[in-house]
């Protein structure tokens, strides 16, 4: 037979319905959980069980679950009332047994202020009610957030700049749910195209850093007045638009000092991809119509983030990874496995030469090459 914490845990699956309903004025009540389960296989045991319903229920305690039966024939019991269905007739008796009272109490409150501010969160907080009770010991300071963004939805301050009235740390670590709410309280402003909190709401962030270096030293004399290993920010990185004709991307640092050596190169420059990190690189316009050489470790890997900087830029080409200079400086190395499935951006050869090295764990690090022979290719490209 169904028991009290039974009936407690089905009375739980019901309260985001419950919620849902205080956000929408709506009443649910009587609530009913059904108590359709095979009785017990004894007449002791039975009567126990019945005990125990009726002390938790609002017959006894004033409050609670009533109970509601229905006569039937059973082999073992006989002829008994069996516990059919337990109702809680009012929203009291239902937070009482939840112990919950307190909980929607201040749910009630939340929605009404919020609703007053902010009535397009309506449709947010019939959703996500829940949301709502995970966060309500701050929500105070999450409104505060929402207008202050709401008078000032351009800010272009960092987060702890922002003169809101909060810990400083507390947008940080609820970014979370006051991105739900900006996005609905400031759409017309929202970086949706961003998943960094700071982009997508127009606030100040520290930028990942390009590093690069300028091969002709006429551009570097010109425009960089003749710095020409740099670093800088991704936004300030973009809005160069060198006018070069070539870009070579290494994936680390031993091979963009091998590169460095490289005597003067015209209307190139090479770029530090740091691995995956590669990414920072994608949506900058002054690349769609430059020659784009890659050059990775020969290994699963560095065909993987082949094919990813090739999803940004077509005309990547690779180079120094093909099975000639593998079978050439190869020493029995072996790699990280690969757990990527899904079909990668690459051509015919290289599309081999990947297979092999995931299947047999193989890599040949760029640092294995000889600095000579790393030379020797670049200056006959």
């Amino acid at each position: 037979m169904i028991g009290v914490e039974e009936i407690k845990k089905k009375a739980l699956s019901k309260y985001t319905t419950f919620l849902e309903s205080v956000v929408n004025n709506e009443n649910i009540f009587p609530l009913i959980i059904s108590g359709n389960k095979k009785p017990s296989k004894s007449t002791k045991e039975f009567d126990r069980e019945i005990r125990e319903l009726l002390s938790n229920s609002k017959e006894q305690k004033g409050y609670g679950f009533t109970i509601a039966y229905e006569t039937r024939k059973s082999k073992i019991l006989g002829t008994q009332s069996f516990p059919s269905k337990f109702s809680f007739e009012s929203e009291i008796d239902y937070l009482k047994f939840l112990n919950k009272t307190k909980e929607v109490a201040l749910f009630r409150e939340i929605k009404k202020e919020t609703f007053t501010e902010f009535s397009e969160l309506k449709t947010w907080m019939l959703k996500y009610p829940k949301k709502i009770i995970s966060n309500k010991e701050n929500w105070d300071a999450i409104l505060k957030v929402c207008r202050y963004f709401k008078k000032n939805p351009i800010p272009n301050l960092y987060v702890r700049e922002l003169p809101i009235q909060v810990h400083t740390k507390f947008i940080e670590r609820h970014k979370g749910i006051i991105k739900d709410l900006l996005d609905i309280l400031i759409e017309d402003y929202v970086n949706f195209d961003a998943s960094k909190f700071e982009e997508r709401f127009n606030l100040k962030f520290s930028e990942p850093l390009i590093r690069f270096r300028v091969l002709d030293s006429k551009i570097s004399e010109k425009v960089f007045s003749g710095i020409s290993d740099l670093s800088i920010p991704v936004s300030q990185f973009r809005s160069l638009k060198l006018k070069i004709k070539r870009i070579i991307i290494v994936e680390n640092k031993v091979n963009l000092y091998n590169i460095l050596t490289l005597p003067n190169t015209e209307n190139t420059i090479v770029i530090f991809g740091k691995g995956y990190s590669v990414s920072n690189l994608k949506n900058i316009e002054w690349f769609n119509d430059k020659e784009i050489l890659y050059w990775g470790d020969i290994d699963a890997q560095g065909f993987e983030i082949l094919s990813q900087v090739r999803s940004y830029y077509p005309q990547v080409q690779s180079v120094l990874m093909d099975t000639n200079t593998f079978t050439k400086f190869y020493e029995n190395d072996l790699g990280t496995i690969s757990l990527v499935k899904n079909e990668l951006n690459l051509t015919k050869e290289e599309g081999l030469l990947y297979n092999r090295l995931k299947a047999e764990n193989l890599r040949l690090e760029q640092e294995k090459i000889p600095h000579g022979y790393v030379i020797n290719f670049f200056n006959n490209l």
